[in-house]
């Protein structure tokens, strides 16, 4: 048994157990009133089943990279260089499928806003030469 003080006492922590015991072992809400399960995703939510949103695969359109940009940049992170811009994603623990892109662009190229970078990602190097 557990010592010392807790939020909550012996008895309502047996009682939350048995509220989620069947949550737990079916693993879907097992209620049957529709207002207590959580709210679906919306529809213009990002898609985030498949893992954090990588400019390479196929549904990562250019409002969708720049979204996932800019929850790790922020204004003030503008104008910079892709190496700055690496260097303040890989700080924010960015993903690796979101960091890589910025290696190909060009080292020389400079970005005024997320909106310019995300597009630079989403054409391709070959496109900012």
């Amino acid at each position: 048994m557990q010592q010392g003080s807790g939020r909550v006492s012996a008895h309502r922590d047996d009682e939350m157990k048995h509220q989620v015991q069947g949550l737990l072992r079916s693993g879907h809400p097992t209620r049957t009133e529709e207002w207590n399960d959580p709210e679906p995703a919306a529809e213009d939510d990002p898609p985030i089943a498949g893992g954090p949103v990588a400019p390479g695969r196929a549904p990562a359109g250019i409002e969708t990279v720049r979204f996932e940009l800019a929850r790790y940049l922020g204004r003030t992170s503008f104008p910079a260089g892709p190496r700055e811009l690496r260097g303040l994603l890989r700080a924010g623990h960015a993903p690796d499928t979101l960091v890589e892109p910025l290696e190909r662009l060009p080292s020389k190229a400079r970005y005024a806003s997320v909106q310019e970078l995300a597009v630079a990602v989403v054409s391709g190097p070959e496109k900012n030469a």
